[in-house]
């Protein structure tokens, strides 16, 4: 015996039935939908995706893949660089941000002390590699604070936030105005989150956009685009240490299902994470991309990919650099 809630067909179990209106009640979907729903989000602009190339590790990188995507005719909205801000001088930081400034494009800097790089032993072991790239004792908190307002300093006003933790810290900032209103905090999906209630959790603790686990089936995105209303940012394909696959045939879907969604694009070039593309990866990478918008384009051409930011999104005000005198 089955019976319908909603969209989604279930077990007739009095239990399941009593937790999934518990749960609805939590203004949670009660499941993955089995017939899955469009969203009818959109970026401010009114585009429903937009492409992110993760794991732009050097300036060079970002500038060939920049100028390339403008000269072959397609848009890359967001650049982002995951080796962590205290890897690169303030001067590279600096080169990242006019970058952003002339191609119209999103740069986001992710917070440098993490897991990987403490003095402590368990991330480098099986066991302990589940706790990815947080943060280990006070003083990494008050590091990647500082780590933040660095890059605030230096122009950047977006950041890939590792830890759930340092979100609700730099959330509760920007809401006193120690830190400027409109810096972006994404969520990276090295936090391992992949469900409605901690993706709910992590927009009322400040994330402006959710990375979710990168191996989440279409029913289970539409139900995190139910949960939440920030925008959803999810891998098309990914590194070779994280999987390997390759979604270009459900990019369409993907977008249709989550909505507003930045659609991560280009990491099945390379190895692993956290590494420098050489020029044969970057070539790739672009190649890639070019072939999601082709597929985005051909398969669902109702969809529109939001513009550069010059093309009218424009760049958020740099408010005042935290831990500075006036």
């Amino acid at each position: 015996m089955t019976a319908t809630t909603g969209d989604r067909t279930t077990a007739a179990t009095a239990f399941y039935d009593q937790t999934r209106r518990q749960l609805a009640r939590l203004g949670l979907p009660d499941g993955d939908p089995q017939r899955v729903p469009d969203s009818c989000g959109t970026f401010p602009d009114g585009g429903h995706f937009r492409i992110e190339v993760p794991t732009v590790n050097s300036v060079r990188a970002a500038e060939t893949l920049l100028a390339e995507s403008r000269r072959r005719g397609f848009t890359i909205n967001r650049i982002t660089e995951t080796r962590g801000m205290c890897r690169h001088t303030a001067s590279e930081i600096g080169e990242y941000v006019a970058l952003g400034e002339e191609y119209g494009a999103e740069i986001l800097m992710s917070v440098g002390p993490r897991a990987a790089y403490d003095i402590g032993g368990s991330v480098q072991t099986p066991e302990g590699s589940r706790i990815a790239y947080r943060l280990r004792g006070q003083e990494q908190i008050v590091r990647a604070v500082e780590d933040v307002k660095r890059g605030i300093g230096l122009g950047v006003r977006g950041f890939v936030v590792y830890d759930e933790g340092l979100l609700w810290v730099l959330g509760r900032l920007r809401t006193a105005g120690e830190l400027p209103a409109g810096i972006h905090l994404k969520v990276s999906a090295h936090c391992g989150q992949g469900n409605p209630a901690s993706a709910q959790m992590l927009e009322m603790l400040g994330a402006d956009s959710f990375n979710p686990v990168r191996d989440l089936t279409l029913p289970m995105i539409a139900a995190l685009r139910q949960a939440v209303a920030i925008p959803l940012d999810c891998h098309v394909d990914n590194p070779r240490t994280s999987g390997g696959f390759i979604r270009t045939y459900e990019a369409p879907d993907i977008v249709r299902v989550a909505a507003p969604v930045h659609l991560k694009t280009g990491n099945s070039a390379l190895e692993g994470h956290g590494v420098s593309p050489t020029p044969e990866q970057l070539d790739d990478i672009l190649r890639q991309v070019e072939i999601v918008t082709e597929f985005l384009a051909r398969h669902h051409p109702r969809a529109r990919q939001s513009g550069t930011r010059s093309a009218g999104l424009a760049l958020e005000p740099a408010g005042a650099v935290p831990g500075k005198e006036a």
